[in-house]
């Protein structure tokens, strides 16, 4: 694949991407039927384009057999009106490869490629991984830091080094709280290295030092409006950006009260959206939790107008 397709394919990527949920059924099986429904739902609302199998699709409780029919169920139901970004990474290389490698054969716009989780490799260790998947592939590939799940922070320094190596490496989703290293980052890697927020409430304030977008976990529940926070800023409102920024805040800190994506789902099931099923050793939250999910939900008329948020 040429660099300026490379090049193309950052000028698409922009905006809300957002993260789907992997919906199972009553007997834990994955929902292929609902997966393309939420999809749909997703597009028709105004997201800028569509993830599944990242954090906020429990990929660690998929075998590798589901993670590809869940990527083949979402791209068939994009069906190219908005771009498809999986997420392909895990705690093993070798699965790594196999399913970028999927999610190129079946024509995703780019793949998304997490820091391996648990085994907490060096910078070093870090660079050679991502190194070699970015040379076994074609396909554009964003990074995925959040080292509160992995336990490493992926260092502005190496990621610069992997963008000066690797013209198929052309962004970075920063789940990283600390600012002033994703700042480092358009330093180090350049403004054109495309940035996106994982932490919702850097959403707004990443847009504001030259970030793209955001792939939001809260666009599950509220698509639309965390669409229109980009489009209004991209349309120069900064102020009704700001705006929604701030009105999306008591939505977002409810849904990480506990761990995401189980208020998510929760959330979700109280829409009439999915069944609110997660595996083991995930679960949906606490009562008390759901009953302060239920009441914000409910600040919001989401209870009111099931199938309809726009």
């Amino acid at each position: 694949m040429s660099v300026n397709h490379f090049e193309e394919t950052k000028q698409m990527l922009k905006g809300s991407i957002a993260p789907v949920i992997t919906p199972f059924t009553e007997d834990d099986s994955v929902d292929l039927e609902t997966l393309r429904e939420l999809v749909n739902w997703h597009i028709d609302s105004g997201s800028h384009g569509i993830s599944v199998t990242g954090t906020t699709g429990e990929p660690s409780s998929l075998t590798l057999e589901e993670r590809e029919q869940v990527m083949e169920t979402a791209i068939s139901a994009v069906a190219g009106r908005v771009p498809f970004v999986p997420g392909t990474g895990s705690t093993n290389h070798l699965e790594t490869l196999h399913l970028t490698k999927a999610a190129q054969e079946m024509g995703a716009d780019a793949a998304m490629v997490i820091v391996p989780y648990y085994n907490k490799p060096s910078q070093h260790a870090l660079f050679k991984h991502f190194k070699a998947v970015a040379e076994a592939v074609d396909i554009p590939l964003i990074v995925y830091n959040i080292p509160g799940r992995t336990g490493v922070n992926l260092e502005a320094k190496t990621l610069a080094r992997l963008n000066e190596d690797c013209p198929n490496i052309i962004g970075v989703k920063e789940s990283n709280k600390d600012f002033e290293h994703v700042n480092r980052v358009l330093l180090n890697c350049g403004r054109d290295f495309l940035l996106f927020s994982g932490i919702e409430l850097l959403c707004y304030p990443m847009l504001a030092i030259g970030g793209k977008g955001y792939i939001s976990a809260t666009a599950n529940v509220l698509p639309g409006k965390v669409a229109e926070v980009y489009n209004a800023w991209e349309a120069g409102n900064v102020e009704e950006a700001m705006q929604l920024h701030y009105e999306l805040m008591p939505l977002n800190d409810v849904l990480f009260r506990d761990t995401n994506p189980a208020p998510v789902k929760a959330a979700l099931g109280m829409m009439g959206k999915i069944k609110p099923r997660l595996r083991l050793p995930m679960d949906v939250p606490s009562q008390s939790i759901q009953e302060e999910i239920r009441t914000v939900l409910n600040s919001y008329g989401l209870l009111n107008q099931v199938g309809s948020e726009s």
